[in-house]
């Protein structure tokens, strides 16, 4: 086995070079700084409307899929609505929040979404049937 010498290398300097660079790194890591971040919803600077948030997620649990998944979990909507105003206005606020990231503009948009991503789908294998000259035919 013969061992590495600098003599296999162009520049020997080069290589002692960057061996030292690297062991610079290794031997001495940066110091890395932390600190705390203020939360979102502990925030002054956030407006809290408690009606309006009340409001929203009045909205969000009349959608049907909103519905459906409190019914897989064994609770009602006439449930949540008792709960809802013993709720404090930070919990009211972020489930506000998050029913905001539901999908808008009913609940069919789903499904209908799924039909037209099957049939581009058919299209897009029969158009490349067509260009390979291979025969589709339906019966």
């Amino acid at each position: 086995m013969k061992s590495l010498t600098f003599r296999r290398f162009k520049n020997p300097y080069v290589a002692l070079l960057l061996a030292l660079w690297f062991f610079g790194l290794v031997t001495f890591p940066s110091v890395a700084g932390a600190s705390l971040t203020p939360s979102k919803t502990t925030s002054p600077m956030a407006s809290v409307n408690r009606e309006a948030d009340l409001q929203s997620v009045r909205q969000a649990l009349e959608l049907k899929l909103v519905a459906q998944k409190l019914k897989d979990y064994g609770v009602s909507t006439s449930e949540v609505q008792a709960r809802l105003p013993r709720m404090s206005d930070a919990e009211v606020h972020q489930i506000a929040m998050l029913s905001k990231k539901l999908p808008q503009g009913g609940d069919d948009v789903i499904v209908i979404g799924g039909i037209v991503t099957v049939l581009v789908i058919i299209i897009l294998i029969i158009l490349i049937l067509k260009m390979t000259n291979h025969d589709v035919s339906v019966r």
